[in-house]
């Protein structure tokens, strides 16, 4: 076929001229097209070694002298300043720990608080209608025990449903099930003009995208690290408390850690000062020094060339698809439009479970949303326009067989 030619020699230019081609080394890699990372990012190179010396040094040889001299107590923050900039925040804006759902529940039980504290009858959350199903879930919970209505709503719905009555918008950056980008500006600013807080979920966008959270003067956030920040499996998600918000943020989890005086152990709690007031317990520090050596293969690299790549990327897997794949058998439901669009191509088709097991069997691993959804993610750092061509013809040879 002269069109697989033709969009293969294509791919091979685009590869040759990919500034980011170099960062693709830093990740341990095979043979298959690995389009999951919006589920569960690549192996950075740097992390074995680093684990092995956590294990066996830090925790084998100097044992609880590590908190202090190995930098265990500080992890939390340290590791939030390295996230920071990806998400666009300022230093001592973003903590580490826990996962994400215990920091939507921070953020949106704290949101309404905050919300509350300039008066009146707040008693309204507003949560995304199209949300992954734990931020529903969290906010029902929330909502419960601040004693508020929960109104679900499509994003685009939001700006005509805020009122004097509301208290947290919580939202989603990115459609997990479609890749759609949603306006974070724009409904960041809705939300402040109703005098309420917004809270944003940025587990399908941080990596991928700028985010802005400091220029669109975003209240709270939180996000995952084990997507396109390849951190691992299970590794801590942050919290983000913009600056001139943390001397009145009142986490509804307070612990030993956010203390003022940790080691007091004192009965009356008094909360630290700063962003530090979101951490809880005792920080999961193998897991978080996974993550900081993760993160190093950001080093040089600009947030605003990873968002080019995932532009450049997606828009040609969606021509391949199109060259390839015969009219009417898939459906995408990710925007064309550049300014609606994640990291994410997700692609309608009626048998899409089987389908998605025979392309991992023939290694091309991407993953399958119920009830008819075929999610391929494109990390930047380490998807190459070879291994979007490869995708999008081992779909067509799959759904022709």
């Amino acid at each position: 076929m002269s069109e697989v030619t033709e969009l293969a020699a294509r791919a091979g230019k685009l590869d040759a001229g990919d500034e980011l081609s170099a960062v693709r080394e830093k990740f341990v890699l095979d043979e298959v097209v690995y389009l999951d990372g919006n589920s569960l990012g690549a192996l950075p190179a740097a992390v074995p070694g680093r684990m092995d010396d956590v294990v066996r040094r830090q925790w084998g040889e100097l044992r609880i002298r590590s908190w202090d001299e190995s930098g265990w107590w500080t992890a939390p923050e340290r590791i939030g300043d390295r996230i920071a900039p990806l998400v666009g925040a300022a230093p001592g804006q973003i903590v580490v720990g826990d996962s994400t759902s215990v920091n939507v529940f921070k953020a949106v039980v704290g949101a309404v608080r905050l919300a509350r504290l300039t008066g009146g009858g707040r008693d309204e959350i507003l949560v995304d209608a199209t949300t992954f199903p734990t931020d529903g879930y969290i906010a029902e919970s929330a909502a419960r025990m601040t004693g508020c209505t929960l109104r679900p709503l499509e994003p685009a719905e939001v700006p005509g449903a805020l009122s004097g009555r509301t208290a947290a918008v919580l939202l989603n950056h990115v459609d997990y099930r479609t890749g759609r980008l949603h306006d974070l500006p724009g409904l960041t600013a809705a939300v402040h003009a109703a005098g309420a807080v917004a809270v944003w979920d940025l587990c399908h966008s941080a990596g991928a995208l700028p985010v802005g959270l400091d220029e669109h003067g975003v209240d709270l956030a939180v996000g995952c690290t084990y997507k396109y920040l390849n951190g691992g499996p299970g590794s801590p998600a942050y919290l983000y408390v913009r600056g001139d918000l943390q001397d009145r943020f009142d986490s509804p989890l307070p612990g030993w850690n956010s203390h003022a005086e940790p080691f007091g152990m004192r009965s009356a709690y008094e909360p630290a000062s700063g962003a530090l007031r979101g951490r809880v317990g005792t920080p999961d520090i193998l897991s978080m020094l996974a993550l900081e050596a993760a993160l190093e293969v950001w080093d040089g690299v600009a947030v605003e060339a990873v968002r080019a790549k995932s532009l450049a990327l997606t828009d040609f897997f969606l021509e391949c698809v199109r060259e390839y794949v015969p009219a009417g058998r898939v459906e995408s439901l990710t925007p064309a439009a550049h300014a609606e669009r994640g990291s994410q191509v997700a692609l309608r088709c009626e048998d899409a479970g089987d389908v998605m097991k025979r392309l991992i069997e023939r290694g091309v691993v991407g993953d399958f949303r119920h009830p008819d959804v075929l999610r391929f993610g494109f990390t930047p750092l380490y998807v190459g326009f070879g291994d979007v061509e490869r995708a999008a013809r081992v779909l067509a040879e799959t759904l022709a067989g």
